[in-house]
């Protein structure tokens, strides 16, 4: 990680006002793929991580049973719910968490991230979808700048001084370590991507016999 997390979340706290308006065409076009992929059941409890004024999770929870968002920014929250409220909406939950660290111990059906993994470091994503893997939740829909060629240094998509984006072999190879297939991957942008990572038939066995 590039900046400590109190930096990412003071930096995050300062755009909360702003946040929405300003994003791009690409992020926007990711954020719909992840919810078009995430598609909640009525009973399913989803955990949206890096939730930030709740896009995902206020667009997932008229058909979920319940959308848990953690994020580090009290400001982005604070929108979030402020949202949640203007809409109506009763079965959200937001508090400060991390990906390695989500502040949630209940049961999860699906995770869902759109463009926060991303400020961590190779290593650090792999522990953290090794920490959403034992959540044993059965779909992990990730959307995010991730490379899928060579990026050009010229033109980058994110911001090199506080993201570390990774390719999106190297995040294959962590979701299928952590016992996930990749069941999708669809490409939005030279840099910005979604990937759907399912458990494993031979993963939930492993889990049902422990």
């Amino acid at each position: 990680m590039k900046k400590t997390l109190e930096e990412h979340a003071a930096r995050f706290d300062e755009k909360a006002g702003e946040y929405d308006d300003s994003k791009s065409d690409e992020y926007r076009a990711c954020a719909n793929l992840v919810v078009e992929h995430a598609a909640p059941e009525s009973d399913d409890i989803v955990l949206d991580l890096g939730t930030g004024t709740g896009a995902i999770a206020l667009a997932l929870a008229p058909d979920a049973d319940q959308v848990v968002g953690r994020d580090i920014s009290e400001e982005m929250l604070a929108e979030a719910e402020r949202k949640a409220d203007d809409d109506d909406l009763t079965n959200l939950e937001f508090d400060r968490g991390t990906f390695r660290e989500p502040n949630y111990d209940g049961p999860v059906d699906l995770v869902t991230s759109n463009f926060a993994l991303h400020h961590l470091s190779d290593a650090e994503k792999r522990e953290a979808i090794a920490v959403i893997a034992d959540l044993e939740p059965r779909k992990f829909v990730l959307g995010d700048v991730m490379f899928f060629g060579e990026p050009d240094p010229d033109d980058p998509f994110y911001s090199p001084e506080v993201d570390d984006p990774a390719t999106v072999g190297m995040l294959a190879d962590a979701f299928t370590d952590a016992g996930f297939s990749l069941t999708a991957v669809e490409r939005v942008h030279e840099q910005v991507g979604v990937l759907v990572a399912e458990r494993s038939p031979t993963a939930v066995d492993a889990t049902a016999e422990e």
